[in-house]
């Protein structure tokens, strides 16, 4: 049976893990107005942000997707863990002691931990194994390797390089000894299943630790070094319940900090490509692991980035550098590196970010290229990078002689559909200018090619239909709970807990309502509003819960705490006004109808009297 964790301490993980502070481990996140951040969404696609963070009820919200929780449910989602792994990661970075109902000790399972946490235990092992096999008298072919490249023992334990012995079941038996079972080791993606038992994976290889974005190592890049070695030259870890090379870059998390700040990442192609590059100051460097830069990896850069699109009428992706920031792409200088820089361009308009080539000119990669000419140069490449737009339409204008009137054609019927390839029409327009000059063609001709030449199937930005304009009373209510769940101490001196259900004539508000006062009232929040929320969110049914959520993060529409204040103080004002106004129409009504004098007259009337007076009390009633 699982483990459960002390109620008491899951309390304490939540309200010691800042979760501002975890989610911007993967998310760029940007103020939002006040006491609000967003950013986009890891867990949807989407071009502008729609993801919000709202640090003092300790919860998130996507208004995209519709996911939202508290700060251990972002845990559990991003890092695909069940609860008690995502309280025991929270617990481990915010120095939590957690204990279980079980034995009321402290102290984590070590015995029967979740299987998650026993794979990142051994990659954390194997880790260390390779960094002390790496200082071995058999590692000497492994430092003359990174030396050779210009890498000493210091860059070596900067970046956790190691190394694997060669024979069978090196690994395997330290990891045994460590209290790991056969089965263990073969799900690892550290050992390989023989007829005979388990096996190391990697042997005498040149090792590189693999890491997520938190720092955590879930897999491993090995570089062969021995003529005996049939294996391919590099050999990764499988896939694995840790390890999706589609999911990590390596890298990433030296690089992450710089690429938030800098607005910025370079991509290059290979491990020791990050090494020399983070080495020579450029730190916002990483590599896929692999595999082809796509789609997930697209996904993850656009989050560090803030990567947002303006979707303004005739507004350029590619100009917005300040919103967007910069991603680089470099390749060996050869063929094949320009087949790649090509593919890049495939991929170039799912970022608002502007994408740029450095391709060095004598074909050397970013490490050759450091060993060569020095940390300046390889600073100097990043420097002298060109738009990708330009490097793809260059280069098929490479292909063709230019001094003939039949070259410039081909080169116009190759270059043609690249700039109609373009997504962005004020960048089109601009690049099929751009290349009429670079043809010494008339421009109208060049247009009007580009145009023939633009992909039919071509999906355009659609227009989103104008939205119908949403009612004011249930506008006013929305707003009222948002500022009640995120302000509870101003809805408790507005007299919010007075307020009976009857003010909300929305269901889905109603039920909000609902749920707040099962959870004891806005009084009922004291200093605790995380975790009032949270009982808020629990008594409440799943649909209401996320729409709790939704409300308990949506920014309000201020710049500052006094405006806020005052606008908390507008709605909950205004919503108690039109409450008493509802009842006050509901009570002439039945004066109307009741004979005059009688004693449920007289009740009547007197309850008139009192709400007439407590709402021009409220200063509103003109």
């Amino acid at each position: 049976m699982a483990r459960m964790i002390k109620r008491d301490d899951i309390a304490a993980v939540r309200e010691r893990a800042r979760i501002d502070e975890i989610v911007s481990q993967f998310v760029t996140l940007r103020p939002a107005g006040v006491g609000s951040m967003k950013g986009l969404c890891p867990f949807h696609d989407e071009r502008t942000p729609s993801f919000h963070v709202r640090p003092q009820v300790g919860h998130w919200h996507c208004f995209g997707c519709g996911e939202g929780g508290d700060v251990i449910s972002f845990v559990q989602k991003i890092n695909s863990m069940s609860f008690v792994e995502a309280v025991e990661w929270l617990a481990d970075r915010t120095g939590v002691q957690l204990h279980y109902d079980d034995d009321g000790g402290p102290s984590r399972p070590r015995e029967d931990p979740g299987r998650r946490q026993r794979l990142i235990e051994s990659h954390s092992l194997a880790e260390q194994f390779y960094r002390d096999q790496l200082r071995s008298p058999e590692a000497v072919v492994a430092r003359r390797f990174l030396a050779e490249r210009g890498f000493d023992q210091a860059a070596a334990d900067a970046f956790a390089v190691g190394y694997a012995p060669k024979g069978w079941d090196n690994l395997a038996r330290h990891l045994r000894g460590k209290g790991f079972t056969e089965a263990e080791l073969a799900v690892s993606g550290l050992c390989t299943q023989g007829n005979r038992g388990v096996y190391d994976r990697f042997r005498g290889r040149l090792m590189w630790p693999i890491r997520d974005i938190t720092g955590t190592t879930v897999g491993f890049g090995a570089r062969r070094l021995h003529e005996d070695d049939q294996g391919p030259k590099y050999l990764n870890t499988p896939e694995t319940a840790l390890y999706k090379k589609s999911h990590v870059l390596y890298g990433l998390d030296l690089a992450r900090k710089s690429i938030a700040t800098q607005r910025q990442v370079v991509v290059v192609e290979g491990y020791t490509d990050v090494m020399a590059a983070h080495l020579a100051g450029v730190t916002t460097a990483v590599a896929t692991c692999g595999t082809a830069f796509g789609e997930d990896h697209i996904r993850i850069v656009r989050r560090l980035l803030g990567d947002v699109a303006d979707e303004s009428a005739g507004v350029s992706f590619s100009s917005q550098v300040s919103r967007g920031g910069q991603v680089i792409f470099t390749f060996d200088g050869d063929a094949a590196g320009q087949k790649a820089a090509l593919k890049a361009f495939d991929e170039d308009q799912r970022f608002a970010a502007q994408t740029f080539v450095a391709v060095e000119p004598s074909g050397m990669d970013p490490c050759e290229l450091r060993m060569a000419k020095g940390d300046e140069a390889l600073a100097a490449l990043i420097a002298r990078r060109v738009p990708l737009f330009e490097f793809a339409i260059r280069t098929a204008l490479a292909a063709v002689d230019l001094n003939t009137a039949e070259g410039r054609v081909g080169a116009l019927r190759a270059a043609a559909p690249v700039v109609g390839r373009i997504r962005d029409r004020a960048l089109r327009a601009e690049y099929s200018r751009e290349l009429a000059g670079w043809l010494g063609m008339d421009e109208g001709d060049v247009r009007r090619a580009v145009g023939g030449s633009e992909r039919r199937d071509e999906r355009q930005t659609e227009r989103p239909d104008r939205p119908r304009q949403e009612d004011p009373v249930a506008k006013l209510e929305r707003e009222a709970l948002e500022v009640v769940l995120q302000l509870p101490a101003t809805a408790v001196r507005c007299g919010f807990d007075d307020v009976g259900p009857g003010a909300f004539v929305v269901p889905a508000h109603r039920a909000v309502h609902d749920a707040i006062r099962a959870a004891g009232g806005a009084a009922a929040a004291g200093s605790d509003v995380v975790g009032w929320v949270d009982e808020v969110r629990a008594g409440a049914p799943e649909p209401v819960a996320r729409l709790v959520t939704g409300m308990a993060v949506a920014p309000l529409p201020v710049s500052d705490d006094a405006a806020q204040r005052n606008y908390a103080a507008g709605v909950l004002t205004a919503l108690i006004r039109m409450a008493l106004t509802r009842t006050i129409g509901d009570i002439k009504g039945e004066l109307q109808r009741t004979e005059p004098g009688s004693e449920r007259y007289n009740q009547l009337f007197g309850e008139l009297i009192a709400l007439e007076t407590q709402r021009r009390s409220l200063g509103e009633d003109r």
